[in-house]
């Protein structure tokens, strides 16, 4: 893992090829599917990233076991789970948010289910109201106890759910609790990212019965037992467009072995228009700069919208791009608190709490700070900068790599939440990365 911080001297194109293997978003939630199984699973193209750790140690702690068999293969088994006490589950809890998807699993294995207080990313309230509702309108019992929430069930049973948002934490929790669970549950207003349908895809391996039908609609039918899978992850769509960013903020050129086009689609349309370039070929995408960078007018949306994770890179891009742009921001009302540190390293940036972008979203006259207008092109000067979380905090390093002088950039083991070996990575494109 990465250590503390870490000292960056900008001005050098990044030249030279990474490779990115399964996705942040797929793995660990892959890894609690394996729980609803007494059978053994394999999971293939795990990335070597933090929260593949935290998630082994919580499915060791009730009684699994995870294995590394080498070459980015995990084994998963289960066949016996078993409660914890409060205090072991906070202990490793606080570092993600992954822990409230157990309750799915352990409520159709063992009848209860202990969710202690989350970690994560603190980029927006994200609310566990939507996996709540969703899992008492299945038959959960949910009582507050010292630590977080004590869940119970003698069999949860299928019924409609309405989200009212497509989040995609909330659509994972009901697909956990309803493969198991007795009857029919249809799923409406649901999140439907390429992440999803592979989680979907994995189920139905298992013995799921799922289908994805029209206007957001997932409807599961419960059945009695799942069996192990053996599954690929697909390839991780946001750490492959970070490092396309850094290639165009730095004027440098990155192969991204194994970036597939299909899940990026939305994504490569804006990379061309703001004048990036790419050329895909059958073992991965090519990034460079074309020439110019022209400013543009974006917003975040759920699948297939613009991504929310792919915004605080795309800024950097931005602060770079001749023109104002507008970025408006509709997942996460707290997502620009990114942007003052860019501010004090010269970018032109300022927040407005009014929706600029072709709809009003849910934050629009609620005292959000959720758009933002980027004017440039301006210079970026090396500063202390202090990480976050994820997203902004790889968004710093390429801010970082484009800045002139030294930046020094704390916090950064954050950075191994998602993004493997990300270190060496740079070090191999050429990066100017100091001794610290």
């Amino acid at each position: 893992m990465t250590s503390g911080f870490l000292r960056i001297r900008g001005g050098r194109p990044l030249q030279g090829e990474v490779t990115v293997r399964g996705a942040k978003n797929v793995i660990p939630k892959a890894m609690v599917a394996s729980l609803l199984s007494r059978d053994k699973s394999i999971l293939r193209n795990v990335a070597e990233i933090e929260d593949v750790g935290i998630v082994s140690e919580m499915i060791n702690l009730i009684g699994g076991s995870v294995k590394e068999l080498g070459d980015g293969i995990l084994e998963l088994e289960s066949r016996e789970l078993k409660s914890v006490s409060a205090e072991k589950l906070e202990s490793i809890a606080g570092k993600s948010r992954i822990p409230i998807l157990f309750a799915g699993p352990l409520l159709a294995r063992t009848g209860e289910a202990f969710i202690p207080e989350l970690g994560g990313c603190q980029i927006g309230k994200r609310p566990i109201d939507f996996h709540l509702s969703a899992l008492r309108q299945l038959g959960a019992t949910v009582k507050a106890v010292p630590g977080g929430l004590h869940l119970t069930a003698e069999r949860l049973a299928g019924c409609k759910i309405r989200l009212s948002f497509p989040s995609v934490g909330a659509t994972e929790q009901v697909l956990f609790a309803s493969v198991l669970a007795e009857g029919v549950t249809e799923l409406s207003n649901a999140a439907i990212e390429p992440e999803i349908i592979e989680l979907v895809a994995l189920l139905q391996k298992m013995g799921a019965i799922i289908s994805v039908d029209v206007d957001r609609v997932i409807t599961v039918t419960g059945v009695s037992e799942l069996k192990g899978f053996d599954h690929v992850v697909m390839t991780d769509r946001l750490e492959a467009a970070s490092w396309a960013l850094a290639a165009a903020v730095t004027g440098g050129e990155i192969f991204v072995r194994h970036a597939r086009q299909l899940e990026m689609m939305t994504f490569l349309n804006r990379f061309r228009q703001v004048g990036g370039a790419f050329s895909v070929r059958p073992n991965g995408i090519l990034f460079v700069r074309a020439g110019e960078l022209i400013a543009t007018a974006l917003e975040t949306d759920v699948h297939p919208g613009f991504m929310t994770d792919w915004q605080p890179p795309f800024t950097i891009l931005l602060t770079q791009a001749r023109g104002a742009s507008i970025v408006h921001e509709t997942v996460y009302e707290n997502r620009f608190g990114y942007t003052e540190t860019l501010r004090q390293m010269g970018a032109q940036i300022q927040l407005f709490r009014e929706c600029l972008g072709s709809k009003h979203c849910r934050f629009g006259h609620k005292n959000y700070l959720h758009s933002a207008v980027i004017v440039g092109p301006t210079r970026l000067t090396a500063r202390e900068i202090v990480i976050p979380d994820l997203r902004a905090g790889f968004s710093y390093i390429i801010a970082a790599l484009a800045a002139e002088g030294v930046s020094t950039i704390k916090n950064v083991n954050v950075i191994d939440r998602g993004y493997e070996h990300f270190l060496g990575k740079l070090s191999a494109l050429g990066a100017d990365i100091l001794e610290n």
